[in-house]
């Protein structure tokens, strides 16, 4: 009888820790969708200030070069 209780003591031990990992595994998945969201979204905005900055060079270029023929024509 004795034997029994403690068997039944320690298999809801067990159970209980595998109940607690499978939780963790399960927190851990979703912590991991959400960062790889977070890094999508990062992606998404760095992809959008290089076609910003790529249209900010081509204007800077052009203007430069209006400026240096301008120059040119004065002399």
């Amino acid at each position: 009888m004795v034997e029994d209780t403690v068997l039944r003591i320690v298999l809801s031990v067990v159970v209980g820790i595998l109940f607690a990992m499978v939780f963790c595994l399960r927190v851990l998945v979703l912590m991991e969708r959400r960062v790889a969201r977070i890094e999508l979204h990062i992606d998404r905005l760095a992809t959008r200030i290089l076609k910003e900055e790529l249209k900010i060079e081509k204007m800077v270029s052009k203007v430069t070069r209006k400026v240096k023929k301008g120059k040119k024509k004065k002399r």
